[in-house]
């Protein structure tokens, strides 16, 4: 297994806009990721950045460097988003391999912290996120926010 950004795989950027979108997008914003993913391919130390986790040629993990995540915590930069691991492999430790890489990502982009918003308890404390509080997203609705040295 090995995990790429998508300057590194340009090759699969049109699968790998569909992976990000299916599990994050809705039927309205498939333009939203599909533009945001190619304009991310122009620099790769600027955000926004993709990255894929590949078994063989399979995508079977994501995650996302963002400027925003957007929600009402414009003052953190930047944000960890976009988590997923295919159910099939899920229990095999690769979230936590994805939380490291981007970690360690993010300290060589020269950012020393990391910022994620979830809905999600428990999950996150488990690998050195602290919870520093809440944003707003853009329905209104409050989010947790962890934040983690790099």
């Amino acid at each position: 297994m090995r995990i790429s950004s998508l300057q590194e795989r340009k090759d699969l950027v049109r699968l790998a806009t569909n992976v990000f979108w299916e599990q994050w997008g809705s039927e309205n914003n498939f333009k939203l990721y599909e533009d945001c993913i190619r304009q991310s391919l122009k620099d790769e130390d600027e955000l926004p950045l993709f990255y894929i986790l590949l078994d063989e040629e399979e995508i079977i993990g994501t995650y996302a460097l963002l400027r925003n995540d957007m929600n009402s915590r414009q003052d953190l930069c930047p944000w960890f988003a976009c988590l997923y691991v295919k159910p099939d492999h899920r229990g095999q430790k690769i979230g936590e391999q994805l939380l490291r890489h981007a970690s360690e990502e993010a300290g060589r982009l020269g950012y020393d912290t990391l910022h994620l918003g979830t809905d999600l308890e428990g999950y996150y404390e488990k690998y050195g996120w602290e919870q520093e509080g809440k944003a707003y997203d853009l329905a209104g609705e409050p989010i947790r926010v962890y934040t983690r040295a790099t």
